[in-house]
């Protein structure tokens, strides 16, 4: 079974046995740490190894796992997580607009608040971020259809006299 199914399996187990807030409350705790360090050193490619970061922050390879599995699509070359073992070198080499726009899609305040942020982003450019992100969002219906063009459904008649009544 590879680390990925073990990381997705002990979530499960764990919000069974302990519930959602105190899994949550336990990795956004591990999570926060892991992205302080990563954020304060942002101009350094850090390369890790899984059971390596487990030990300096004193958790589980599964919640290494979970780390790489949230931080994976920020990455500037992503990883197949399911071939991601435990001693499987990683590079971190983060694109950081991705990032910061993916924590605000995650809605992790506790992440994209942090004040590490404020060395590598002005408060202008996380605004861009956050506007693109909203806009990203909104959903434009850049086709619409006159009354008098014909139905979309095919009808053949005009939209007035069909769908748009």
């Amino acid at each position: 079974m590879s680390l990925y199914s073990n990381w997705t399996d002990m979530v499960v187990e764990y919000v069974k046995t302990k519930g959602e807030k105190a899994f949550w409350d336990e990795y956004s705790a591990i999570e926060t740490k892991i992205y302080k360090d990563l954020l304060a050193d942002h101009k350094n490619v850090k390369k890790v190894v899984i059971s390596n970061l487990a030990k300096e922050y004193n958790t589980t390879e599964e919640f290494i796992m979970g780390f790489v599995d949230g931080i994976n699509d920020s990455l500037n070359n992503p990883y197949d997580l399911e071939s991601v073992d435990s001693n499987t070198e990683l590079v971190f080499d983060i694109n950081l607009e991705k990032l910061y726009f993916n924590m605000l899609d995650a809605k992790a305040d506790y992440l994209y608040n942090l004040p590490q942020w404020d060395g590598i982003f002005s408060v202008e450019k996380r605004h861009e971020i956050e506007k693109e992100y909203k806009d990203s969002k909104t959903v434009r219906n850049e086709n619409k259809v006159g009354r008098n063009d014909l139905c979309p459904c095919g009808s053949g008649k005009k939209y007035k006299k069909c769908c748009g009544k």
